[in-house]
């Protein structure tokens, strides 16, 4: 090979390299449909809006248990007071009776004596009654009002039987001993005798303290 001949060669053909940094071409680029892209959005969507309802509905289920739980401890705690006074309250009911034993056992001839010595100590054992009757019911304790009522075997105690064949049957017609109640639950019966053979009542109002309408104007 002569120098002459290396002079003429040409040129092999050399394909251009691509700039640096250029991105390369789109028939290069990975695919990626719209649609695609889309139905992924709204898995993702609907997978969060799930979790969301889930989450909502664990936060009523708690706000439900709380509020119950809220209104059992208040109930608990209002009868916890109850019961705490209850025998207290029995305690002090029997004193109320000895009281009033003690002002039945003075003779009527004594109190219209005109002692005044006795008549102030009658009036100070009737103070002492009230005053301690009024402090219970300060504390829930009240007293049953049974007379003309029905008779109800929750709140009053059958001691005797008045044959009557005017007033309704198992009426009260008199109280031997007041009853009493503290909330809704009875401290003390009241201790009372019931009408007999009378007609059926069956439109007396059994609720403690609360007349018989149907007796009332007897």
């Amino acid at each position: 090979m002569t120098i002459s001949d290396t002079e003429h060669r040409e040129p092999q053909d050399l394909a251009p390299e691509a700039p640096v940094g250029e991105a390369p071409a789109a028939e290069d680029a990975p695919a990626w449909g719209g649609e695609e892209a889309a139905e992924a959005d709204r898995a993702r969507i609907e997978a969060l809006e799930a979790e969301n309802a889930e989450v909502k509905d664990r936060m009523l289920r708690l706000a439900a248990e709380m509020e119950n739980l809220r209104r059992r401890t208040e109930r608990e705690i209002k009868d916890a007071r109850q019961f705490a006074v209850a025998n207290f309250a029995r305690d002090m009911l029997s004193v109320a009776d000895n009281l009033d034993r003690a002002l039945a056992a003075v003779p009527a001839e004594a109190r219209e004596g005109g002692d005044a010595g006795l008549a102030a100590l009658v009036e100070g054992v009737e103070m002492v009654g009230r005053s301690m009757l009024s402090s219970l019911e300060r504390h829930g304790v009240k007293k049953l009002e049974p007379q003309g009522q029905r008779f109800d075997p929750n709140f009053h105690q059958a001691m005797f039987e008045v044959p009557d064949p005017h007033t309704p049957n198992n009426t009260v017609v008199q109280v031997v001993q007041d009853g009493y109640s503290i909330g809704e639950r009875v401290l003390r019966p009241a201790m009372v005798g019931v009408s007999k053979g009378g007609p059926k009542a069956n439109t007396l109002d059994t609720r403690p303290g609360v007349p018989d309408e149907s007796t009332k104007d007897a």
